[in-house]
């Protein structure tokens, strides 16, 4: 493939057409705001944080945010309606304390989380979850900007080696994947 790309670079002279492919690669990589855990994940989360130390309901979310490397963030319409349920259960409690819900596990959480394989979502293995799946998305996007800004202010051969880096990361990348 060497030499296959045009003179003025791999968008040519069309600097647009590099931002709309900028701009089609960040779409694809953002996380959509609203996206929801699935289903289990943030009583999970709550039961493994709760084992630990007793929190409110604002420090779960944090910690839960904070563990996770930023790629999820419960809402609060998620985790007080989990805090309820696991209040129901007879799994955790909560006392006041400076005008705050705390809440700690009961004998019965203790018991049920020490019974089970209860895991965070953020120390699963699975490649939609955990795993370094959250620096993938930032990977890329950090990519894409480094490729912008060549593209903005580099020289015309400057432009042809980032693209001869580019296209060998795909090969790499796809590379990947043909691994068993």
């Amino acid at each position: 493939m060497h030499n296959s790309f045009p003179a003025g670079g791999f968008f040519g002279n069309n600097m647009d057409g590099m931002w709309q492919a900028v701009e089609e690669l960040r779409s694809r990589f953002e996380k959509p705001s609203g996206t929801r855990a699935g289903r289990g994940e943030v009583r999970s989360a709550v039961l493994a944080l709760l084992a630990e130390k007793p929190m409110h309901g604002y420090q779960i979310i944090r910690e839960i945010e904070e563990r996770s490397g930023g790629s999820w963030k419960p809402s609060a319409g998620s985790v007080y309606p989990t805090l309820q349920l696991l209040a129901d259960e007879g799994l955790i409690s909560a006392e006041e304390s400076n005008g705050r819900k705390i809440y700690s596990l009961t004998e019965a959480g203790r018991e049920a989380v020490a019974g089970t394989d209860v895991s965070a979502p953020w120390d699963s293995t699975g490649p939609a979850q955990g795993g370094g799946f959250a620096a993938l998305p930032k990977a890329g996007m950090e990519l894409a900007q480094a490729a912008a800004q060549v593209g903005r202010t580099g020289t015309s051969k400057q432009v042809q080696e980032a693209v001869a880096v580019l296209e060998e990361a795909r090969r790499k990348l796809y590379s990947i994947l043909a691994q068993d």
